[in-house]
């Protein structure tokens, strides 16, 4: 009877540790890669991608142009998305997002603008610039509403006032260089 009580209390402790050893198991840790939803892991590999090279054109414009207002917006550029571009690291390091770190891809843009010096450099970099961020500030609205992870959305709502105010200053300076034209 005794033996009988003993494998009954072996069994039972066995049972409690195993229990114990599984919820353990599926309880998540702090360096457990938490799971992103599609659309928002796109769009920060996106926005890391778009992010350095606005930071590389934003270089190539303090070296190439010729007024001082166009190399002035890309030292914000520099500045302002380098700082994005670091935020938006940390996020998707700790959401688990692996995104390369090495600098962007040479593109049809880039080593287009790279041919060109003076006024012509200045006039397609504002135009490109315009397009682009108009396209940023766009997806950007659409994934302040559209992104189920909040650190991703309090990044996005820190982020675009940025972008629309880039945006704003672009457009001006196109405007400015329209109306030197006439």
């Amino acid at each position: 009877m005794r033996r009988a009580h003993m494998m009954i209390a072996t069994v039972a402790t066995l049972g409690v540790l195993a229990l114990a050893w599984t919820a353990a198991a599926q309880q998540p840790s702090a360096t457990t890669e938490t799971k992103v939803q599609r659309t928002d892991r796109n769009f920060i590999v996106k926005a890391a991608e778009g992010g350095k090279e606005e930071v590389e054109l934003g270089r190539l414009a303090q070296s190439k142009a010729s007024s001082e207002v166009v190399k002035q917006f890309g030292q914000r550029m520099v500045e302002d998305h380098g700082n994005a571009n670091k935020e938006l690291m940390e996020l998707a390091a700790n959401k688990g997002v692996k995104l390369d770190d090495k600098a962007p891809k040479k593109n049809a843009v880039m080593d287009r603008l790279s041919k060109l010096q003076g006024a012509a450099f200045d006039r397609e970099y504002v135009k490109e610039m315009v397009k682009d961020h108009k396209k940023d500030v766009a997806e950007f609205r659409r994934m302040h509403s559209g992104a189920v992870d909040p650190n991703l959305k309090a990044w996005i709502d820190k982020t675009l006032p940025a972008i629309e105010d880039h945006l704003k200053m672009i457009e001006g300076i196109q405007s400015q260089m329209v109306s030197a034209k006439k």
